[in-house]
């Protein structure tokens, strides 16, 4: 996904949150991020082997809040 695309889809979320969030995901090695020397510059991100064997423990997650939503919430 590009810059933008992660930006939109991340409601309420501030630049410098996102792009701090980012710059750790890279880090830990959850993701790769890949520059495009094009005017205007293009950047895109992209989960690694890594950050995709976390998506169904995500989806576990998910699953679990949304099924003790009311009672996390009271």
């Amino acid at each position: 996904m590009r810059y933008t695309e992660l930006k939109n889809s991340v409601p309420d979320i501030s630049q410098k949150m996102l792009t701090t969030t980012l710059k750790q995901l890279e880090k830990d090695h959850l993701l790769i991020r890949k520059a495009y020397a094009e005017i205007p510059p293009r950047v895109e991100y992209s989960l690694t082997e890594l950050g995709l064997s976390l998506m169904p423990i995500i989806g576990n997650m998910i699953d679990w809040a949304q099924v003790h939503f009311d009672e996390v919430t009271k």
